[in-house]
């Protein structure tokens, strides 16, 4: 049985929209698939009005989304928001001068990097991606945003996985974080 907590009905219809997918990527392992709330338009349309009242009285800038499926939340809230999106890509993928920052992965490590000139002193941001687990990719993230004289409000996630380490790595870095769907 999946063990879910959310705040209201349409964050539940969120959850809900989730597929868990036992044993991926290997044996033992439950992967919370958003692709299917992604596909499902109520579900999508849900996840962006959660975050957008949540954000509309944090006086942002800018949103910060993570490499790839940050991407898809962050760029419809700063459109809600009528703020600038700014880009956390995978290495080698930005044309100009970029901060860079390595994060381990399972088997290995990985790179993100930032546009130098893309946040400057007066940019508020959250900085979002679509899962929070270890909080290796969001910590690389956060890491990258703190080399730049913009404020981070917050980090925020469509869900997060309360039995891995992600809150706490995120804690330790002085970010507080936001997730709509949590399991524990």
């Amino acid at each position: 049985m999946t063990h879910y907590v959310c705040a209201d009905l349409r964050s539940d219809y969120i959850a809900r929209s989730i597929t868990n997918v036992k044993d991926f990527p290997r044996e033992g392992v439950m992967f919370r698939d958003i692709t299917t709330a992604l596909s499902n338009p109520k579900a999508l349309r849900y996840s962006i009005d959660l975050f957008h009242e949540r954000y509309e009285n944090y006086g942002l800038t800018q949103v910060v989304a993570v490499e790839a499926r940050g991407f898809i939340f962050a760029a419809a809230l700063a459109d809600r928001l009528g703020v600038g999106l700014t880009l956390i890509r995978k290495a080698g993928k930005l044309p100009r001068e970029t901060f860079k920052e390595n994060y381990q992965l399972e088997y290995g490590v990985d790179c993100l990097e930032l546009h130098v000139d893309a946040l400057n002193k007066r940019d508020r941001v959250v900085v979002m991606d679509d899962m929070l687990a270890t909080g290796g990719t969001i910590g690389a993230a956060i890491d990258l945003i703190q080399r730049t004289p913009a404020t981070i409000v917050e980090a925020a996630f469509v869900a997060e996985l309360l039995y891995l380490p992600g809150r706490k790595t995120l804690a330790q870095k002085g970010v507080s974080s936001y997730a709509i769907v949590a399991y524990d």
